[in-house]
């Protein structure tokens, strides 16, 4: 039983969370609705279950009931590029940004920019648990999928904890990660097609972490998902397996599907998912993590406080909302994709199978002089992956930006 000084401890909290939601929610809401929110706001030590769920409802919803503003309108307070004229594929982002409901909802989050994110970041986490069919304990917000990478580094590999595993090649910001917590990192070339060598990067792991990107960056190939699911059954519970599927959106091949549902049977799987890829929001930074609780209870030992921006959270919250995101998106990175690919393939250029928003492909020769040479035709293409010195990764920007790219090269290539 608790005292009644430890009680009164816990009404004070409680009520001071119920305020706060209050003023993040107004800051929020259309103005018809704000009387009658205030007035409940006032009333905090009588609130019911049924009008704190109100609250955070309106407070999520408040961004797709504004009026809506267009992103010209916003554009106007970005600065412009350092360099005008270059078509930038160089870092997989989305050429269309964040949908209009996120830049509405970031519109509408100005007002709460004095507070600390708290509330925001509880609304999304609820949000993100109920699409996911998992509960809000098995989610962790991260200041991009990058700080997710992080936290798992950190938390399971280093000098106790064990080796970090990853294909070659694969994304390498984890790498870096495990690297400054003295972590060994084993790397596994990939397969002849271009998959995730499991059996191999199951041998050479002892306890430690296994790191599987898929679809895979920088070579946007996927591992089948009958090979990863009959892995994650059968890798010993003490060696933690991260996937990470910030590319999820895009992949539309049979043989993948995201493994979020085999968390729930695996303590020793977690998924990292991103904001910055199908819904544009690579410059504002938000990620997630889905493991089983107690998982992301040791992660959270490594994590800082309120490392998501309040911006990011309400764009990303209205993000999910937003269904017309994810189709457009998809619909026009895979016309822009073969377009690009229908151009190199009658240059005589192979590629490897794309299930993601960019592509990688044998150039032929050393990529490093072209990769040079395309900057000075102001086309900024990916950078060198040492496993594969003569392949070149290719983001997919707009319809217009890859003609840019198709003359460029051609040019170049003769």
């Amino acid at each position: 039983m608790f005292s009644s000084t430890e009680l009164n401890k816990q009404a004070l909290e409680t009520k001071r969370l119920y305020n706060a939601i209050g003023k993040f929610t107004l800051a929020l809401a259309p103005p018809e609705e704000q009387n009658q929110l205030e007035e409940l706001f006032m009333n905090t030590h009588s609130i019911s279950r049924r009008q704190f769920a109100h609250l955070i409802g309106v407070g999520a919803a408040a961004a797709i009931v504004r009026p809506r503003i267009t992103v010209a309108k916003e554009s106007v307070t970005i600065p412009p590029p350092a360099k005008t004229g270059v078509v930038r594929l160089s870092a997989n982002e989305n050429p269309y940004g964040p949908s209009a409901k996120a830049h509405e909802a970031m519109k509408n989050a100005h007002p709460a920019c004095n507070r600390y994110p708290d509330e925001a970041n509880d609304v999304l986490i609820d949000k993100i648990a109920r699409i996911n069919n998992v509960n809000r304990e098995q989610i962790v917000l991260g200041d991009g999928s990058s700080e997710i990478l992080k936290l798992c580094a950190e938390t399971f590999t280093g000098p106790t904890e064990g080796k970090l595993v990853v294909a070659d090649p694969t994304f390498e910001a984890i790498l870096e990660y495990s690297k400054a917590c003295g972590g060994e990192v084993v790397k596994v070339p990939l397969t002849s097609d271009f998959h995730h060598d499991l059996e191999k990067m199951g041998a050479a792991a002892q306890k430690g972490l296994i790191y599987v990107c898929n679809p895979n960056n920088p070579t946007a190939s996927i591992t089948p998902k009958s090979d990863l699911g009959e892995f994650i059954a059968k890798t010993s519970p003490e060696t933690m397996i991260l996937v990470d599927e910030a590319y999820f959106h895009y992949a539309d091949s049979p043989d993948y599907e995201s493994v979020i549902p085999l968390v729930k049977d695996h303590p020793n799987l977690m998924v990292a998912r991103t904001f910055s890829k199908i819904y544009g929001m690579a410059g504002l930074r938000c990620g997630y993590c889905v493991a089983q609780p107690e998982t992301i209870k040791r992660m959270h030992g490594f994590q800082m406080w309120d490392s998501v921006n309040i911006m990011a959270l309400a764009a990303a919250s209205a993000s999910l909302d937003d269904a017309n995101q994810l189709t457009n998106g998809r619909k026009m990175n895979s016309e822009a994709k073969n377009f690009t690919l229908t151009e190199l393939s009658q240059m005589g250029y192979k590629s490897i199978p794309s299930q993601a928003n960019f592509i990688m492909f044998d150039c032929k020769r050393p990529v490093v002089p072209i990769i040079k040479a395309m900057k000075d035709r102001n086309v900024a293409v990916g950078r060198l992956f040492p496993a594969y010195p003569n392949h070149m990764r290719l983001t997919i920007g707009k319809k217009s930006e890859m003609e840019a790219f198709v003359s460029a090269f051609k040019q170049l290539m003769g």
